[in-house]
């Protein structure tokens, strides 16, 4: 790029996507050709467009197509959270690298796709547009791909502090115990006469309360890791339940 000066200042939620040495220089000075948007300007410093939640020139709020001109200040600003995303009921699509996140927001209820194999950027963004899913992903590269319906980064490599981080930015309708974990299925009430042909032994003689799922036929009932999952389930109802839409 050899055109216009500008200067452009990200919030400090975001440094983490750009250059080291260009967060030392708040706001830092950058060149453009004079034709890009500026969509594009932003995305070339490395912050991806999902994680913007408006753009601002010289105070006044502008769309990403924005050419910026010379001598322009521009302030980037994040998602105010929480997001609302238009035009579809929320659901999640996960990528490969994000099992566990799918598994806990299913637990609660949360519509949550998921990919357990690597299927590749361009069919998960396919995927998205085509069944209008937030795309959740660590990757970078796949939040600037064009196709995507919408996505969202997932900052943390825990998944304690990515389901926090998804439940507070998106503020998802949470009804636990509602979805099978392994495949994102309605659970339905099921009596044990219905099931038993799938019960071990010993289930079959502790237990007297089931759910299958609709979709996949697996059977659930409040086995040795239920207390653990009631922990996720209680935080969850007691930090974020009373904040959904």
């Amino acid at each position: 790029m050899n055109g216009p000066h500008i200067t452009v200042s990200v919030p400090a939620e975001l440094h983490l996507f750009v250059a080291a040495e260009r967060r030392r220089a708040e706001p830092g000075a950058v060149v453009t050709d004079g034709t890009s948007s500026l969509g594009h300007v932003v995305e070339s410093l490395g912050v991806p467009l999902t994680e913007v939640g408006a753009l601002s020139v010289d105070g006044r709020d502008v769309p990403n197509a924005h050419v910026p001109a010379a001598g322009e200040a521009v302030r980037v600003h994040a998602v105010v959270r929480p997001q609302e995303v238009p035009g579809a009921p929320l659901r999640f699509l996960l990528d490969v690298h994000l099992g566990t996140l799918a598994r806990r927001l299913r637990l609660l209820g949360v519509d949550a796709a998921y990919e357990n194999e690597d299927i590749g950027d361009p069919a998960l963004a396919a995927l998205s547009a085509s069944d209008r899913r937030v795309m959740l992903t660590r990757d970078r590269g796949l939040l600037r791909r064009r196709e995507l319906w919408a996505g969202a980064y997932v900052y943390s490599d825990r998944p304690a502090d990515q389901l926090r981080d998804i439940l507070q930015r998106f503020a998802p309708d949470l009804a636990p115990w509602t979805r099978c974990v392994a495949c994102n299925g309605l659970l339905t009430p099921a009596d044990k006469e219905s099931v038993r042909d799938r019960l071990e032994g010993g289930t079959e003689r502790s237990y007297d309360v089931f759910a299958a799922c609709a979709s996949c036929g697996r059977v659930y009932w409040r086995g040795a890791h239920h207390t653990r999952l009631e922990a996720v389930v209680a935080e969850a109802l007691r930090d974020f339940a009373p904040t959904r839409h």
